[in-house]
């Protein structure tokens, strides 16, 4: 079964739990890990977090007006970059005209939230 680790900013927590039913409801042959906190993290949960990230085939990370502020995401998606580890964008709403993409998420690598497009993704890792 693979493995994908899910990146968010904690406000977009609600969307994490969308694509975790999604996924439910589609029968997946993956699964998702996510290294939530509501606190300041450390470089202990910086640790374990690179661990988890490593142990995935990819990142999927769910993107809103709230990436840009959000620093655990955006870590996450560094240290995604740094293992090598493959990384994809999904919009969060259907709102995005404006949106920046946090600049550890090259832009080409966005698309729509779709079934689709993260299965077509999916099965590249």
């Amino acid at each position: 079964m693979k493995r994908v680790f899910i990146s968010f900013a904690i406000e977009d927590s609600r969307l994490r739990d969308l694509l975790v039913g999604q996924a439910k409801n589609n029968n997946s042959p993956f699964e998702f890990v996510d290294m939530s906190v509501k606190k300041a993290w450390s470089s202990e949960w910086k640790t374990k977090c690179r661990t988890k990230i490593k142990g995935c085939g990819g990142v999927l990370a769910i993107v809103t007006s709230n990436s840009m502020d959000a620093d655990g995401e955006r870590w996450e998606l560094k240290c995604a970059s740094e293992e090598g580890i493959s990384r994809l964008g999904i919009w969060g709403n259907d709102e995005h005209a404006g949106v920046q993409v946090p600049p550890e998420l090259p832009k080409y690598k966005m698309r729509d939230w779709t079934w689709v497009n993260i299965k077509t993704w999916l099965d590249t890792l």
